[in-house]
């Protein structure tokens, strides 16, 4: 098994990272604008919608201000069954997020595409807070033919 892993500093608290992540609104503001369903509660299922397809996340563990994992129940072969997790660390002015999108079976092409994409999302995330304006699909960066 192998995992996509990064790591951002965002200038903001980690409460506001929390619900950025755990809210329809807020995953819409940075990932996707076709996001559906419900973060805050275990167990029910985040919808993430894009051009070229879309992924089916069940929620697994929240920590508020803290932890975040979803287990991907629908999508890309490749995605069934990994998991993305998301901690938070608060130091001074910063939210330290560590991310990673683990269980992958082998380091397809498919999983060089989304630690690119993932990377690209994460700092749609971090100008949400630092600049006041994501980039989430479709306004965000495209780096090829899969988006």
């Amino acid at each position: 098994m192998v995992d996509i892993l990064h790591r951002v500093g965002i200038k903001t608290s980690a409460a506001e990272v929390y619900t950025a992540l755990t809210t329809v609104d807020g995953l819409a503001g940075w990932w996707t604008t076709d996001t559906r369903g419900d973060g805050s509660s275990l167990g029910r299922v985040l919808q993430f919608r894009f051009g070229a397809g879309g992924f089916d996340m069940k929620v697994v563990e929240l920590t508020p201000d803290k932890h975040v994992l979803w287990k991907v129940v629908d999508g890309p072969e490749e995605w069934i069954g990994t998991q993305v997790a998301w901690d938070l660390d608060q130091v001074d002015d910063y939210t330290i997020v560590r991310f990673n999108h683990k269980g992958w079976k082998e380091p397809v092409e498919f999983m060089h595409h989304c630690s690119t994409k993932w990377a690209v999302f994460l700092l749609s995330l971090k100008s949400l807070f630092e600049t006041g304006k994501g980039a989430p699909d479709p306004h965000d960066v495209k780096i090829d033919n899969w988006n």
